[in-house]
């Protein structure tokens, strides 16, 4: 293996590593996420297929959560079977994050992020995935009915029990997030990384000064829903195609999102992309790595070969002054 280091990152062979916060964990620039296309309603040898060509392309991270699916649970178990199958030798060359406090079971104790909950279902996921351990554990989201010191210190333990190696958080509010990494700071396991939505479309972490945070506080930064759901693809420039994703399964990106605005800033953005000389998902990728915070963005695929296409952001040229401009006033057609 050709290794090559660069500031703050590390390129083995055509895959590039980034630092993670302030700690010594690299993950790939690129990382598969298991929220789509791993659950019961996937065939099993596809599924597989995408993990492989994954990790033979340089992804090591893998990221899911207690309720990905359907049915909740399943992508878990499906990864768990591919462990064992295919990866038995190569665990340690795989970081696999997981999470909880979505619904998970029915009852009292199946969602939000008391220590019953997230204990509870870690132990779920441990037992799914066939693992002793998760390289991450991330609470999925704030609980304002829980005691922010009962999240947290379950959090700490849970490293202190070996369950976990890092902790993280995604899609808390700023000001419970800064709570969260100087409570965790104090107790000897920092916050190794913040996870939310980041794409041309949707901002906030950005604006909002939840990137800016994670940073100072010494986190990563993990972006979700980099291409809005396909809405920042080829897809959608000539109206909604039969077998898309708004016409099949509308559960998470409705017809509706899909305005003469939304239209024409997908169409202005596509054209840059092809000035750039590559296809819009591959620029949308290669925007949200050209900030400083981003450690991985999280891609899905249906296919090793959507894989292989994402992968082409690795070797985007820089943006130019006058492209991130356009792109600033493109969005605010």
């Amino acid at each position: 293996m050709n290794t090559t280091y660069i500031a703050n990152s590390t390129r083995y062979d055509g895959m590039k590593y980034r630092y993670c916060g302030h700690s010594g964990v690299l993950l790939p620039e690129l990382s598969l996420g298991f929220w789509h296309n791993f659950g019961e309603v996937t065939p099993e040898e596809q599924s597989r297929a995408i993990v492989r060509a994954a990790f033979d392309a340089g992804i090591t991270h893998f990221d899911l959560a207690n309720n990905y699916g359907p049915q909740p649970g399943a992508a878990e178990s499906r990864l768990g079977k591919f462990l064992h199958d295919d990866f038995a030798a190569h665990r340690d060359e795989l970081f696999i994050s997981t999470k909880a406090a979505y619904d998970m079971w029915e009852g009292p104790y199946g969602s939000w992020a008391s220590r019953k909950h997230l204990i509870a279902s870690l132990n779920q996921s441990l037992r799914r995935l066939q693992v002793d351990y998760v390289d991450l554990f991330y609470c999925h989201r704030y609980d304002p009915r829980t005691p922010l010191e009962e999240t947290l210190q379950t959090l700490v333990d849970i490293v202190r029990s070996g369950k976990a190696l890092y902790v993280g958080l995604s899609r808390w509010p700023l000001e419970a997030s800064r709570t969260g990494y100087e409570y965790l700071r104090q107790h000897d396991v920092p916050c190794l990384i913040y996870q939310g939505r980041l794409n041309l479309f949707d901002r906030a972490p950005l604006e909002e000064g939840v990137m800016s945070a994670a940073y100072e506080a010494g986190a990563g930064f993990i972006s979700f829903s980099p291409l809005a759901q396909g809405l920042l693809t080829d897809r959608y420039l000539n109206g909604i195609p039969a077998d898309s994703r708004i016409a099949h399964d509308p559960r998470f990106l409705k017809a509706d999102a899909l305005t003469p605005e939304v239209l024409s800033r997908i169409r202005k953005l596509n054209d840059l992309a092809a000035q750039r000389g590559e296809a819009l998902a591959t620029m949308a990728l290669s925007w949200i790595l050209h900030h400083k915070e981003v450690t991985s963005v999280i891609i899905g695929a249906s296919s090793p070969e959507q894989l292989q296409r994402n992968l082409a952001c690795l070797k985007s040229p820089a943006f130019s002054e006058e492209e991130l401009q356009k792109i600033q006033d493109y969005l605010k057609i």
